[in-house]
This record gives structure tokens, C-alpha cells and sequence, in this order.
């Protein structure tokens, strides 16, 4: 079912999947498809925060997290990337070591690009560059919009709103009728949500009685999206 006029997706989620698209077949061709591409496992690391950055990557399948650790090494995971996206980028553009950690929440393919390729074309190709820079404009509307919310939102409106965008992430590349499965563990949603595990465990089989959801194992399915917009208060 689509969430629109049910909730404010665009507010939540941003891609850089569109990005690539204002790319010749030459360029495509130079930054994506003469790269080496490495499998990665679930839980691998990409990148650690503080490293200075050689390149950018772009991922071919699967999903990355990007987070933070904070002083009780506890996650905080700000965004997750799909296939088609790139991530690394920031520190790259900025020139300053990466402010956040990378690593794979299932089993992914990714390529390295090294930081010369990466700039040769976005200084040769200005419709990848103002792309680029659109898209970064819109992910710190959304990192905003998420700090303004997460700042009063309870834990049950948080693991909700978790659950509504990392449903919309999991879309990607399903013919249409295909069941949408989320698949991830309970202490990465409740390092998107921001909550603790014992709180996600709890309200997930909250919404589950409510037949909001179903589960088995770590996968979830949303039953019910309309509730779980209601549960989100954020329609």
C-alpha cells in the first residue's frame, strides 16, 4: 500500500540513487562500471569514523548503515543506503576524515571509487554536480526534520516512524505485489529509533497483538500501515 496522503515520507527519507542518473554513458561508465566490486558480509565495516577517506563507494546490492557510537559505545545509526547509492562522499567533498562509521546489514556488494575518479567527473559533468548538491541539500532537510521530531516523539511514535521509512527502504527493486519484508535486527531498529532493544522488543509485540505487524525471526511485515501511521502521529 502507498503512503501517499498517509504520511510525509519525503520529510524522512532522502536517496542519491536519482544522482547517477544525470550521467552520460561515458561518465557512468568511468565511475561505476570499471571498478572492482567486493562482497562484504553482514556486520562487515566499509569505513570507521575518523579515517581519512581515499575514495567514495557505491553500492551494487544489499544495505549500509552509517552511524555514530557515542560514549557508551551505544549505536546511533543515522542513515541506511541502498543499492544504487553512494555513501562517503561528505568527508571527500569537505576534505576532513569521516565523521561517521560504515558497515553492511546484510550481505552487500560494493565498489571503491577512488577520490581522483569521483572529482574528474563531478568537475566535468555539472548536472552531476548541482544533482549532487540538490541532494545533499535535501538530506540535511531531512536529518533536521528528524532532530526537530525525535526530540519530543515517544518511543512508541519513534520505533513507528523507524519502521514506516525502513519499510519504504526495503521497496526497492520489488515488482509490485511482492510482500515487503523487513529485515533487520533488533538492535539496529532500535539504533534507527533511538530507543533501547528491551523497548523495541516490547512495543514490537505490542504492535503485533494489534495485528500491525506480523514477524518470524528478525523479519517483520507491516499488516496494517494505516495504524502504524496513527501509531506514529506523524499523518
Amino acid at each position: 500500500m502507498s503512503l501517499d496522503g498517509l504520511f510525509p515520507i519525503e520529510k524522512w527519507l532522502f536517496s542519491t540513487r536519482s544522482v547517477l542518473n544525470m550521467l552520460n554513458e561515458r561518465d557512468y561508465a568511468f565511475l561505476i562500471g570499471r571498478q572492482d566490486i567486493q562482497e562484504y558480509r553482514k556486520g562487515e565495516t566499509v569505513f570507521k569514523e575518523g579515517m581519512v577517506p581515499s575514495g567514495i563507494y557505491y553500492i551494487h546490492s544489499g544495505k549500509v548503515k552509517k552511524y555514530k557510537k557515542g560514549a557508551t559505545e551505544k549505536e546511533q545509526i543515522i542513515y541506511v543506503a541502498n543499492r544504487g547509492e553512494l555513501i562517503g562522499y561528505h568527508a571527500v567533498l569537505s576534505e576532513e576524515r569521516y565523521q561517521d562509521s560504515a558497515a553492511v546489514l546484510e550481505d552487500s556488494s560494493i565498489s571503491f571509487i577512488p577520490k581522483e575518479d569521483f572529482l574528474e567527473v563531478l568537475q566535468r559533468s555539472p548536472q552531476f554536480a548541482i544533482s549532487l548538491l540538490k541532494a545533499l541539500s535535501h538530506e540535511f532537510t531531512v536529518f533536521a526534520n528528524n532532530i526537530s521530531a525525535f526530540s519530543d516523539a515517544s518511543a512508541v511514535e519513534r520505533l513507528a516512524i523507524a519502521l514506516i521509512v525502513f519499510r519504504e527502504k526495503s521497496k526497492a527493486g520489488l515488482s509490485q505485489g511482492v510482500p515487503i519484508v523487513i529485515n533487520i535486527s533488533r538492535s539496529d531498529l532500535a539504533g534507527i529509533a533511538g530507543i533501547a532493544k528491551e523497548n523495541v522488543i516490547r512495543l514490537l509485540k505490542e504492535f503485533k497483538s494489534e495485528g500491525i505487524i506480523s514477524t518470524q525471526g528478525r523479519k517483520i511485515w507491516i499488516q496494517d500501515i494505516e495504524k502504524l501511521v496513527k501509531r506514529s502521529n506523524r499523518n
